[in-house]
């Protein structure tokens, strides 16, 4: 077990996810998918801000639908719920970024918050006229950050660098955010974590055992003190929480069974291809092997057989979820985006059985409670309200 800090966070913020990428029952296969249009994610969304999510994430890519187009569609719908949107460095103008992003950041009411990516698939990269290797990519994002970063601060920008040239670039427009959003971005190789040590708010890293996300948030804050600054650390996590541990267990088993030997090795092999350093670490952790995917006490790697990006999830009870939760806590991590499946229905089952064990920054709404009069539940025989749980 990784030791605690003294940098351990008191308070922590806790996103959702939406599944813009697709969502269904079953990993690695079509049965039990289901059509991720806008209602549904208008579901997931309003459920996120019901429940007292600290906002939701919103995944980019060729495979995703337009994640500003989206969060645009959605902010009018919720109240309370903040947006994590990415900005592409390398696919998109710094200037017209900074425009999207105070349009946003006004029209939600300061609710938008930025995932910066810089994007790990070559291929996929070459299909939106990218052409930088991994090195020269990360370059990109530092003069990227450096205009986009001085323009929501409403300075007037000219820049002229080895990949960018701005003249005169500035917002007639500013955002509600005082210098913007704040600038959330993950990456695990050396290039990535001068990028974050130099210029971003949170640090985020997929679900590694504890002990590996120690070290690297020990190694990013280190980076970060050398350049006179401080980063925030935040951890990209699946769940699994059913009432028993065992209950749990079984459900991530069935996650899995319709996934077949075939169609692991094919995503592995879309896996391989990557120059992502982060992607390579979670690819270690499992092997392919479906057969030892407990990692680490309660830390399941079978999300990752098909799966890029976060492949891990949180396998447990309510109580076993949030005392692993609270031991990220104890090494720093004060934000965790988490993501379940189907989304929807896991989104309600985290929701109302671990965020009320948690020291949450935002508040858990209770205002439909307290209209119902309660206890709650279905009325019995349309006459009578159910006991309490306490007397039950």
């Amino acid at each position: 077990m990784a030791s605690q800090t003294t940098d351990t966070p008191a308070k922590l913020k806790v996103l959702w996810f939406l599944p813009t990428h697709g969502d269904g029952h079953y990993l690695g296969t079509s049965k039990g998918g289901r059509n991720v249009d806008i209602n549904y994610l208008r579901q997931i969304a309003q459920s996120a801000d019901q429940l007292g999510y600290y906002g939701v994430l919103l995944p980019t890519g060729r495979s995703c639908e337009d994640s500003w187009v989206v969060a645009s569609a959605l902010a009018p719908l919720t109240q309370r719920l903040r947006f994590l949107v990415a900005v592409r460095p390398g696919l998109q103008s710094p200037s017209v970024a900074a425009r999207m992003t105070a349009t946003l950041d006004r029209i939600s009411g300061g609710r938008l918050l930025i995932n910066v990516v810089t994007g790990g698939d070559p291929i996929e990269n070459k299909g939106d006229g990218v052409f930088l290797d991994h090195d020269e990519r990360y370059e990109v994002t530092r003069e990227f950050l450096d205009v986009y970063q001085r323009l929501l601060a409403g300075d007037t920008v000219n820049h002229t660098g080895k990949h960018l040239r701005i003249e005169d670039g500035k917002l007639i427009f500013q955002p509600v955010t005082p210098n913007g959003p704040p600038l959330y971005f993950g990456g695990s190789s050396n290039s990535a974590i001068d990028v974050a040590a130099n210029t971003i708010d949170k640090y985020l890293t997929w679900g590694e055992p504890p002990e590996q996300v120690a070290e690297k948030v020990a190694t990013v804050r280190a980076a970060a003190a050398r350049v006179g600054r401080e980063v925030t650390f935040g951890i990209r996590l699946h769940v699994i929480v059913r009432e028993t541990d065992e209950e749990a267990w079984q459900a991530a088993d069935k996650l899995i069974e319709h996934l077949d030997d075939e169609t692991i090795a094919a995503a592995q092999k879309v896996f391989s291809r990557m120059d992502s350093v982060g992607q390579s670490r979670m690819a270690k952790l499992h092997q392919g092997n479906r057969t030892e995917l407990e990692i680490s006490p309660n830390l399941w790697a079978g999300v990752g057989l098909v799966r890029g990006g976060a492949g891990t999830a949180l396998v447990g009870s309510p109580e076993t979820v949030a005392a692993r939760m609270r031991e990220y806590q104890g090494i720093g991590i004060d934000t965790f985006i988490m993501s379940g499946y189907p989304h929807l229905e896991e989104a309600w089952r985290f929701g109302e059985s671990v965020l009320p064990l948690l020291p949450l920054e935002t508040e858990i709404n209770t205002s439909d409670k307290t209209a119902n009069m309660g206890p709650f539940g279905e009325t019995i025989a349309n006459i009578e309200r159910p006991k309490s749980a306490s007397t039950a």
